[in-house]
């Protein structure tokens, strides 16, 4: 995959109250992502965009658009991908 291609699959990082407890104690970060974006592609477009490594990917569809809540295998993981974005 293409750092375009991943960039028109990962739109944002979605972060809220609820999201940044996520960070905190189940080592998940959220994004906003493209609406036909599949779990394998929004996985492979975190790998590619931010060198991290998604363990589990769950989707969802909101008023906002589609959200993907990842998981990742280290154990800092969300927390040192947050801390390169500015999040936290």
């Amino acid at each position: 995959m293409e750092v375009n291609q991943a960039n028109s699959i990962i739109i944002k990082p979605y972060i809220t109250e609820k999201t940044f407890n996520m960070i905190e104690k189940e080592n998940k970060l959220t994004f906003l992502v493209n609406l036909t974006a599949n779990k394998k592609q929004i996985a492979e477009a975190i790998k590619v965009l931010y060198e991290a490594n998604p363990s589990i990917v769950n989707t969802a569809r909101t008023g906002k658009g589609k959200k993907a809540m990842i998981e990742f295998s280290q154990p800092e993981g969300a927390r040192d991908l947050a801390t390169r974005l500015g999040l936290v």
